[in-house]
């Protein structure tokens, strides 16, 4: 339990002691362990009344999670089709990017990829119709994901707006969300190493 009678004095983070440094761990491992409710709070967000799809973004999603889910994906993979549109909710123009950053202590490479550039694999339905080069993609040819990320945009995202498709409640995945995200290396500036 975390000490709340204690006011840190420092002010500056050289001046901060170990004693101090293992405070603020004790206060971060408390708070990274609600990360999956800020992520289940977050996908809640996309529920809104208005939108120009055949379903919002909360229903896209759990469709998403769904197909991925039905297809056989990997548990990773299931929980990136949950999670790939949450980073619209601050930065709708690289949404992917957010959501791939949020996500990468915890995924493997490819599904980090696959998050990072499927909104430049999904242009490939519309980039046409808006003016835009649909085989932008294709820049990312050489990457041993471009089929994973592909066949992703393929089969769980772009089609993911059918509002008479068996979408699978946010409470069935909710497990798997949680499981991805207990795994990982924590804090990613520890795990790196001084070059020379």
């Amino acid at each position: 339990m975390l000490d709340k009678s204690h006011k840190p004095t420092w002010t500056s983070f050289e001046q901060a002691t170990k004693a101090d440094w293992d405070a603020v761990m004790e206060y971060e491992e408390a708070y990274n362990a609600a990360l999956p409710d800020r992520i289940l709070d977050a996908i809640r967000s996309l529920d809104e009344d208005w939108t120009p799809y055949p379903i919002n973004r909360y229903e896209h999603s759990l469709q998403a999670a769904t197909r991925a889910y039905e297809d056989g994906a990997d548990e990773e993979l299931v929980v990136a089709a949950l999670i790939h549109d949450t980073g619209d909710i601050l930065s709708p123009y690289n949404h992917g990017e957010l959501s791939a950053a949020m996500m990468k202590p915890y995924v493997s490479e490819k599904t980090h990829w696959i998050l990072k550039h499927h909104c430049v694999f999904q242009g490939y339905y519309y980039n046409h119709h808006l003016g835009g080069d649909r085989n932008a993609r294709d820049r990312y040819r050489d990457s041993p994901y471009w089929e994973d990320c592909r066949y992703f945009c393929h089969e769980y995202d772009q089609k993911a707006f059918d509002p008479e498709y068996p979408t699978k409640p946010l409470e069935f995945f909710e497990p798997m969300l949680r499981r991805v995200l207990n795994k990982g290396d924590g804090h990613m500036e520890l795990n790196e190493k001084a070059e020379g």
